[in-house]
C-alpha cells in the first residue's frame, strides 16, 4: 500500500492506496511542534479505523509547503514504516515542464496540483486550488507549467478581516442568500463568498485569453472549492477535492 501526505501550511492531508484504489483520505492540523511520535500515534490511530496497519504500507510520498515539518514526517516514515518517502521538489519528474523563472521557488503543492490536473484532465487546464492561498497554475496544451497567480485564500482573508476589524464577529462561510447583505453577518458572507467568486472568474476569463490556454478547462480543487462552485456553478469543469492525494500517487508511480 501507498501512503500519501501532502502537507499544507493549514492542513496534512493523509491518503492510503492499495494499487490504484484508494483505500481513505483524512485532513489533520498542521502543527509544527508535533514531533515524530505525535504524527506516528495519529497515523497508527488513522490507519486502524481502516484496518491497515503500519506493516502494510509498503511506500510514501509526500509534498510540502511547511519546512519545519518535512523532518518530522521523514523521521516518522522512516521510524514507524521503515520507509523513505519520495520528497517532491521541482527536479521530481511530473510529466510537464516547469517553464517558470525561479522553479526552487515553486511551491510542491503547486507542482502536484498542476500535473495532476494535466494528466488526469488533459491540456490545457488552470487548475485552481482553495487553500490556505488561492493559487491559479495554468498548464498548456503540450505540458508546460507557465505559472499563474497567488491570492490570499478565503479563510485567511476572513480571519484578518474578523481579527483586525474588532466588531466583526467570526463568521460560518456559507453561500448568502442574496447578494445584498441585511445584517452584519450576511454582509460579511456576501463580501466574502461573492467577492472571491468574482476574483476567481475574472481570472479565469483573462486566462482564457491567453493564446495558449483557448478552450482551457478549469479544475478546483481544496475545501473552499465547492462553495465556489455553488455561486457559480459553470465555473469550473471539474471539482475534485482529491486532486492532491491523486496527483501524489501518480507521482509516485511515474517515478517507480
Amino acid at each position: 500500500m501507498l501512503l500519501t501526505m501532502d502537507i499544507g501550511n493549514t492542513n496534512v492531508k493523509i491518503g492510503v492506496f492499495d494499487g490504484d484504489k484508494p483505500v481513505a483520505s483524512w485532513r489533520v492540523s498542521t502543527k509544527a511542534y508535533r514531533t515524530a511520535d505525535e504524527y506516528g500515534m495519529v497515523l497508527y490511530d488513522l490507519l486502524k479505523q481502516c484496518g491497515v496497519s503500519f506493516n502494510d504500507i509498503t511506500a510514501a510520498v509526500m509534498s510540502s509547503v511547511a519546512p519545519a515539518l518535512n523532518y518530522t514526517v521523514e523521521h516518522m516514515c522512516d521510524y514507524y514504516l521503515h520507509r523513505k518517502p519520495l520528497c517532491v521538489s521541482h527536479t521530481t519528474d511530473t510529466g510537464i515542464e516547469l517553464c517558470y523563472d525561479h522553479p526552487s521557488e515553486l511551491g510542491t503543492d503547486r507542482i502536484v496540483g498542476a500535473a495532476a490536473a494535466y494528466h488526469f484532465y488533459g491540456g490545457p487546464v488552470i487548475e485552481v486550488d482553495f487553500g490556505s492561498a488561492t493559487t491559479f497554475n495554468l498548464v498548456t496544451g503540450d505540458g508546460k507549467f507557465i505559472g499563474g497567480a497567488i491570492a490570499p485564500g478565503i479563510m485567511t482573508a476572513t480571519e484578518s478581516l474578523v481579527t483586525t476589524a474588532a466588531k466583526l464577529p467570526r463568521i460560518e462561510l456559507t453561500s448568502p442568500h442574496n447578494i445584498v447583505g441585511r445584517d452584519t453577518r450576511s454582509c460579511m458572507q456576501s463580501g466574502i463568498i461573492y467577492g472571491y467568486t468574482g476574483l476567481v472568474k475574472y481570472m479565469v476569463e483573462r486566462y482564457r485569453e491567453l493564446p495558449e490556454m483557448k478552450g482551457a478547462k478549469v479544475v478546483a480543487t481544496g475545501g473552499l472549492s465547492e462553495i465556489v462552485a455553488e455561486t457559480e456553478p459553470s465555473l469550473f469543469s471539474v471539482v475534485d477535492r482529491a486532486l492532491a492525494l491523486k496527483g501524489l500517487k501518480y507521482i509516485y508511480d511515474k517515478n517507480n
